[in-house]
């Protein structure tokens, strides 16, 4: 009788996994073909929402009034109405935005193609928000061969979205205005977090004189609608890295080590509880997801993941850092959120 060693019971124990995953006998028909009319549907509606919010900002930063929160009628079209040309104002705005959203979907997608993983084309989620869109998404629909291709898919996405905010958040903060007091009621009302990230930039930018010093960093900025985009697409990046469930920063940390997913993921959920107390209640929707995407797909444990993709992994890392808001929205903490649902029910009353 034959006794396996440990390598040789889990070697055997990845083939028989991989044999559940891809089985001989069942009949392969092929992945069903893409419904290119619906991918180009909803980036089309995506885009002109985006334009119209664009075009709103456009406008509202002329004339250094609230961008968009605080300013109830951002979506009223009378304006766009009275004068349709005005929609070009958002091209800016949402060229940026969907270039950042689609840069990150694309990170993932090409990589699936490159290690035959079948996944869908990029949709996108148009919504009547203050962005104009709720982000966008790739649909897997087979297994990751190897913990090396699952972290280079899951990768791929936050380092090419990350790469082209960059220089959007460059061209939209040398474009903002610092805060006087023409601008303070409107910058007041804008009420964002800063990544630090935008704060690094601003730097650069200051010392290498292409905008003027000015006493304070981006926080202090009345932000052009382009830098409103690539806010937008740090806030993508920071929530697309968190590390747990099904996210980006899931799949990297499933991919370093099968077993600390599960622990890790529980772990960023009772950090997340008493960020959205403190700061922003939004963190308690992100760690319902996380918890309800707390159980992983089985990935084969072998081969091991290369030693320059755990650099990598660092690198990821640093861009989670850099584009870190405790608290995206201020004034969005649970107490906070409490007070305001309770002042508009005593106004009702009223």
């Amino acid at each position: 009788m034959t006794q396996l060693t440990n390598n040789q019971q889990e070697e055997a124990g990845d083939s028989q996994l991989e044999a559940e995953l891809w089985p001989d006998e069942v009949e392969y028909y092929g992945p069903p073909r893409p419904k290119y009319w619906l991918h180009i549907m909803l980036f089309v509606l995506t885009f002109i929402m985006a334009m119209i919010v664009g075009a709103r900002m456009q406008e509202n930063f002329l004339h250094h009034q609230p961008l968009f929160i605080g300013d109830l009628h951002y979506l009223s079209l009378n304006w766009l109405i009275r004068n349709p040309k005005m929609i070009w104002m958002g091209l800016p705005f949402a060229l940026s935005l969907l270039g950042i959203l689609l840069a990150h979907e694309l990170g993932h997608y090409l990589l699936c193609l490159r290690y035959g993983v079948d996944a869908t084309l990029p949709f996108f989620i148009p919504a009547p928000i203050p962005a104009g869109t709720f982000g966008a998404f790739i649909q897997i629909r087979s297994p990751f061969r190897s913990r090396n291709d699952l972290f280079d898919i899951a990768i791929g996405g936050p380092i090419a979205g990350f790469l082209v905010a960059v220089p959007v958040a460059a061209w939209g903060l040398a474009h903002s205005l610092p805060v006087n007091n023409e601008l303070t009621p409107a910058w007041m009302e804008m009420r964002l977090g800063v990544p630090f990230s935008f704060d690094l930039i601003d730097y650069c930018l200051q010392w290498m004189n292409v905008v003027p010093p000015h006493q304070y960093m981006a926080h202090y900025l009345y932000f052009h609608p382009v830098a409103i985009a690539a806010w937008v697409g740090m806030l993508a990046t920071m929530l697309n890295l968190l590390p747990g469930g099904q996210l980006d920063g899931g799949h990297i940390l499933k991919a370093l080590s099968g077993r600390f997913h599960r622990f890790g993921t529980l772990l960023t959920i009772l950090i997340l509880i008493p960020l959205c107390w403190k700061y922003w209640f939004g963190w308690f929707i992100w760690a319902v997801a996380l918890w309800i995407t707390r159980e992983h797909p089985p990935v084969i444990e072998y081969p091991k993941l290369k030693f320059s993709r755990k650099i990598l992994a660092l690198a990821a890392l640093c861009l989670f850092i850099l584009s870190f808001m405790p608290a995206p929205v201020v004034g969005g903490s649970f107490p906070e959120l409490k007070e305001e649902v309770s002042r508009i029910i005593a106004s009702i009353r009223q």
